[in-house]
């Protein structure tokens, strides 16, 4: 069960899980592609499979998880929680290609809006979900780091678990597998 990259049709078995993991009674009605395409066309970008799959085939949400604060978002959601920090452009190019903890980075002032870690927050992802309410996930969709899975929360953004991040797909095993995120 392997996409091969993140611009290629998901594989039988990928759908099959996607299809087992996400139960029907939980799910938001997907997209289809035409909707999909159009999200597409008015943010810049294509989505990384088979992130794009799912929300074209099967489910545009999904309300038990993965994230663990009102699941899956559909897409171009945000949860209630999302701060505040400009428009959302996910066609924009992702600006990290590593971990980031701004807290710790001297150049950061913590009184300043500091247009590098809104564009952490707002530029080349789509928001998947929330964790404990201030912590996001963001599936990327621009740039060398396409197709991973990160987090960013009010201290910094990481690619999730370390440098060599998880894909969707990944992530998904991982949740439905009832693994920790950090074990």
């Amino acid at each position: 069960m392997t996409t091969a990259s993140s611009d290629q049709r998901p594989d039988q078995g990928t759908m099959e899980f996607l299809q087992t993991a996400f139960e029907p009674q939980w799910r938001e009605p997907p997209l289809g592609y035409d909707a999909v395409a159009a999200w597409e066309s008015a943010n810049g970008g294509s989505l990384p499979e088979p992130y794009r799959t799912l929300v074209a085939e099967i489910s545009n949400g999904y309300s038990l998880g993965p994230a663990e604060d009102g699941g899956l978002q559909p897409l171009g959601w945000l949860p209630g929680d999302w701060p505040d920090l400009g428009p959302r452009q996910p066609g924009a190019p992702f600006p990290l290609t590593e971990a980031w903890l701004w807290e710790d980075d001297e150049t950061v002032d913590p009184a300043d809006d500091d247009p590098r870690t809104d564009a952490a927050y707002n530029h080349g992802s789509v928001v998947l979900g929330s964790e404990d309410g201030q912590s996001f996930w963001l599936l990327v969709t621009t740039g060398p780091r396409r197709g991973e899975v990160w987090m960013v929360a009010d201290v910094g953004a990481i690619p999730v678990p370390a440098d060599t991040a998880w894909g969707f797909l990944q992530w998904v095993q991982r949740w439905h597998a009832g693994n920790g995120w950090w074990d």
